[in-house]
């Protein structure tokens, strides 16, 4: 930020908006059409070889707060370069966040970086502030799993969300063990080689670099065919001829063969059901069929597609052709009529839809202030609303010792002549 820029505006600063990813972390200033800085959430500790990742449920509280304290201080003393104690902070987190992360992210901004006040916004209802309707059916695809939430007349159909742990992260490891088993390794002295025994394990960047560059999704006719040749082991269903071989240098001096039949089969993943009959477009219809009837319509024809998953080539192409299908099965037509559905286009790329809506929030300085939770607040009661908490939190200090009423009360209660 310019050092300037608080000169002559007369107004407040404006406020720090998060998005505290489990694989990256997008972080700027609201009312910004972007994140100042994409980067992974984790951070480097002596005596490991590899980062940290924040993000994690399963640690003691003291390790937590330790890394998200060094975590937060990047980003604000590296990347934002601003002080933390002049600005709010609006945080954009998933309705599925443990109540531990968020206590322990709270403590760390009240009581490291003694911050103004912090709002908690959840980023299915974020994603829906970028279109500028009121109603969506929210599909986030990120990197642990895949979260469908309704989001109807501004406000999210908690008891109709649905959650699969397919995602990036799943991607990852499937596209890993297929590498590893059918892929071949050039050296500078052998050729042929097998991948485990050049390279043994393969880092997850490395995993998620081959996935963005080489991978794609096939659309639903190719899609359903792959996966027939796939399940049936007695070769009676032929597969469709794969895409060419590609060829992924490795660290400058080895050269691995990527055959065309993992860049396709791979993505196949997040649409093939499970034993209980569960993919990512069987998601989108569960939810459906939980929301209430009248509200259905107005859903189904406001789909909005984020999260970084998302972003791979044919994906959303192949989601909305996998419900079109599955809609005219039985399993849906006799519980949900076929509808017309439809597919938003949001003014941001998939992964930073989520931050441009706290971005939007953020920027509007008397809701943020009536719906942020105060330092004063968080003292006094050691606790953070939920959104949908029905009373607003308080925004004046809960230390004052007022024993009149306020003037306007007192203004409410008198009758003019």
């Amino acid at each position: 930020m310019p050092i300037f820029e608080g000169l002559g505006s007369g107004g407040e600063k404006t406020a720090v908006v998060i998005d505290l990813g489990s694989a990256y972390t997008k972080c700027g200033f609201a009312g910004e059409t972007g994140p100042r800085c994409i980067i992974p959430s984790e951070v480097e500790r002596p005596g490991h070889q590899q980062p940290i990742k924040v993000v994690q449920h399963n640690i003691n509280t003291e390790e937590l707060y330790s890394n998200l304290k060094d975590f937060i201080h990047m980003l604000y003393f590296r990347h934002l370069l601003v002080n933390p104690r002049d600005r709010r902070v609006v945080i954009v987190e998933s309705v599925l966040c443990p109540s531990l992360f968020r206590e322990t992210l709270t403590k760390v901004f009240f009581k490291h970086f003694e911050v103004p006040s912090v709002l908690f916004a959840p980023s299915h209802l974020m994603a829906v502030l970028t279109l500028g309707v009121n109603s969506a059916l929210v599909v986030d695809c990120g990197y642990t799993e895949t979260l469908v939430l309704p989001v109807y007349e501004g406000t999210p159909i908690l008891s109709a969300w649905e959650a699969l742990p397919v995602a990036g992260k799943a991607i990852h490891k499937e596209l890993e063990g297929m590498l590893a088993e059918q892929c071949t390794v050039d050296t500078e002295s052998n050729a042929g080689q097998s991948l485990p025994a050049v390279v043994g394990s393969i880092p997850e960047e490395v995993v998620e670099d081959i996935k963005v560059r080489t991978c794609f999704v096939s659309d639903l006719q190719r899609g359903l065919k792959i996966q027939e040749a796939k399940f049936n082991l007695d070769g009676t269903t032929e597969r469709p001829a794969p895409p060419p071989d590609v060829d992924y240098p490795l660290d400058g001096e080895k050269i691995v063969h990527i055959k065309g039949s993992i860049r396709d089969s791979v993505m196949e993943l997040l649409f093939e059901q499970d034993n209980e009959e569960k993919s990512v477009a069987t998601l989108v219809l569960d939810a459906l069929v939980k929301c209430p009837i009248d509200t259905r319509k107005a859903l189904s024809e406001n789909l909005l597609v984020v999260g970084g998953t998302a972003m791979l080539p044919g994906f959303t192409h192949r989601l909305l052709a996998e419900i079109r299908h599955l809609v005219e099965t039985p399993r849906y037509r006799q519980v949900l009529a076929p509808k017309a559905f439809r597919l938003h286009s949001p003014p941001a790329k998939p992964n930073c839809t989520a931050w441009l809506g706290g971005a939007i929030f953020g920027a509007l300085q008397d809701i943020l202030g009536g719906r942020s939770v105060s330092r004063d607040f968080y003292n006094k009661t050691g606790r953070i609303p939920d959104w949908c908490c029905l009373s607003p939190p308080h925004t004046e200090p809960v230390y004052s010792t007022r024993k009149t009423p306020p003037p306007a009360m007192k203004r409410s209660y008198s009758t003019e002549k």
